[in-house]
């Protein structure tokens, strides 16, 4: 955990959030800036900058499952969905801390971006 981070706030309960998924190690709340009508944030507890700073597969296993797991149980997977992983700046990552957005609820276009 980093004090100096949002999402590591944010997963041990001093922050605010739509939290709409929890378990030991990932927790999933409703962004703030929605680019869909579903828009989601899948968070490792663990605090980790990036995707390139993951080492332990283990926490891929833990955010795509919970990622698949609540588009299933909120009936997303009909319509299609969309997961996202921003890496740096330049990709448009903003909070330093490993996420997968979950968007939903749209027709998206190819490529992205």
């Amino acid at each position: 955990m980093s004090r100096d981070c949002l999402f590591c706030r944010i997963a041990e309960g001093s922050e605010r959030a739509d939290i709409v998924y929890s378990d030991p190690d990932v927790i999933v709340i409703r962004d703030i800036h929605p680019r869909a009508p579903v828009h989601l944030l899948v968070i490792p507890r663990q605090h980790l900058g990036s995707a390139d700073e993951v080492e332990d597969p283990s926490v891929w296993s833990s955010v795509m499952n919970a990622a698949v797991r609540v588009a299933r149980d909120m009936g997303l997977c009909a319509g299609g969905y969309r997961l996202v992983v921003n890496c740096g700046a330049g990709a448009g990552q903003t909070v330093y801390h490993l996420h997968v957005h979950l968007l939903a609820g749209r027709i998206f276009q190819w490529p992205p971006g």
